[in-house]
């Protein structure tokens, strides 16, 4: 058994033809994670007893030889911030140190009731307020390429698990790129689906208006299927969509002919490490080579993404935030003399510096004087920016761009400098703020060997053709790769 070469798909059929038992593959998947994991810092937990009492409920299955669910004994990890019942959920954050959910967010439900396997709980950026993984309360997440450098964040524990091999799929949020950008520089897939698409209940709400749940893994059509199982119209979310579900894995592979695949030029500017831009122009090449059109777009709004997506993703965090004072739940200050004084001394102890300085720029922009003049002005910007895919859209069917401006930067080398680190999700909060689907898939590697990433962006609830774009790069850059 190479653990290593197992993708969803082929999991599952080696456990329906009883190549190896589902407890097996948890027994080599927890091997793994004991002896590479301390150094990379991936997970934060471990669930041990759950997965393997999944385990044990697919080898029964496929024991009997019964029909398996579509993610039968698929090892997978799960983002911090999201709830997962009896399994300590932090949210990174010193604050939730203690905190274990009494119930499964919707995304979890699905995954298990589908046969998956949660093997444990992502590190992440605090809150997931972070685009480098060195935000988390507990330690950074050294990026399995180069250990010398970031994963990306906030979800860098989930891309970093499928990078070294520790998980064949996991779960991220992206709530300005923090799917898309840790994918990127990892080198793996990363699909953040349409806001609606999948449901946000049991996500420890960061920005409300732009959390997002979606999958990492190998290979696009990976991503495809735990796409499948999650999305859907849940009764516990009132922003969950209606939309219908397709089968995501039947558009795979299938022609691009036709497609017309839009380049904004606002994306390849200054700024654009020069590697990356060429492996983006050759991705590009290879889709025109598959019989789509290029055709040059403007996003002209996309120089205000950056300071209007601080300024509601801070707001908005101001205020989910409130509900931590350590009254319901996590951890509470023992010294505290008087009620405020517990309040005070809780959220300082409780939250590190890059969410305390989000909770204040937030609260500035929605204080009284301030509101009309920062975070009114915010979001008439993001209508604007909206506008401007709703117009591309009108002409081109997917839109191609770099994932991130740079490769992955060492570890430190931007944590004193927020603006720095903020500007790392310039090619992604223009999605989150549209609430249009994206993928993140790998493009090629630098002469150094570090990971770049085409970003693929589609229309509202269109994940289908966004999975079809990616899989013909993904199949492109592996034919170069082979020589074929």
């Amino acid at each position: 058994m190479n653990i290593d070469l197992l993708t969803v798909e082929s999991t599952r059929t080696a456990i329906a033809e009883l190549q190896f038992t589902a407890s097996a593959l948890v027994d080599s998947f927890y091997g793994k994670i004991r002896n590479q994991d301390p150094d990379i810092g991936a997970y934060l937990s471990l669930s041990g007893e759950r997965a393997y009492r999944q385990a044990a409920r697919i080898d029964e299955l496929a024991g009997r030889g019964n029909a398996l669910p579509p993610l039968a004994g698929v090892p997978i990890a799960v983002k911090d911030v999201i709830n997962t019942q009896g399994v300590r959920t932090t949210a990174g954050s010193k604050i939730l140190a203690n905190y274990n959910p009494p119930y499964d967010a919707t995304a979890v439900k699905r995954l298990e009731n589908a046969g998956a396997i949660i093997l444990g709980k992502t590190n992440c950026d605090e809150f997931a307020m972070g685009s480098s993984n060195e935000n988390s309360g507990y330690h950074p997440v050294r990026n399995p390429r180069d250990r010398s450098r970031v994963p990306g964040g906030s979800s860098g524990g989930s891309a970093a698990v499928i990078a070294a091999g520790t998980a064949v799929a996991s779960l991220g949020t992206d709530t300005g790129g923090s799917i898309r950008q840790p994918a990127s520089l990892c080198g793996v897939v990363g699909l953040m689906p349409t806001y609606g698409r999948v449901s946000r209940y049991g996500l420890i709400a960061f920005a409300s208006s732009l959390d997002k749940i979606g999958p990492f893994g190998k290979t696009v059509r990976d991503t495809a299927l735990m796409l499948q199982v999650m999305a859907g119209r849940d009764p516990h979310d009132s922003t969950s969509a209606e939309v219908p579900v397709p089968v995501y894995s039947d558009s795979i592979g299938e022609p691009v002919t036709g497609l017309k695949i839009g380049v904004p030029g606002e994306y390849f500017g200054g700024g654009l490490d020069a590697e990356i831009r060429s492996a983006v122009e050759a991705a590009i090449e290879k889709l025109a080579e598959a019989g789509c059109e290029i055709v040059p777009i403007s996003l002209k709004h996309t120089a205000y993404a950056i300071p209007t997506y601080y300024l509601i993703a801070t707001a908005e965090a101001s205020s989910n935030l409130a509900r931590f004072d350590g009254v319901r739940y996590g951890v509470r200050a023992k010294k505290a003399k008087t009620l405020a004084d517990m309040y005070r001394r809780t959220r300082d102890e409780g939250f590190g510096a890059e969410v305390k300085r989000r909770i204040m720029l937030g609260t500035y922009a929605l204080s009284a004087g301030y509101y009309d003049a920062y975070y009114l002005k915010a979001q008439r910007v993001r209508t604007l920016i909206a506008r401007d895919f709703d117009e591309a859209f009108a002409k081109v069917d997917a839109i191609v761009t770099p994932t991130t401006p740079t490769p992955a930067f060492r570890l430190g080398e931007k944590i004193d400098d927020p603006l720095a680190m903020y500007l790392a999700d310039i090619f992604t909060v223009t999605a989150s703020l549209a609430g249009i689907p994206g993928l993140s898939v790998p493009c090629g590697n630098t002469k150094e060997g570090l990971p770049i990433g085409l970003q693929v962006l589609g229309k509202h609830f269109d994940e289908a053709t966004v999975l079809r774009v990616g899989h013909v790069v993904e199949h492109a850059m592996a034919a170069s790769a082979t020589g074929n």
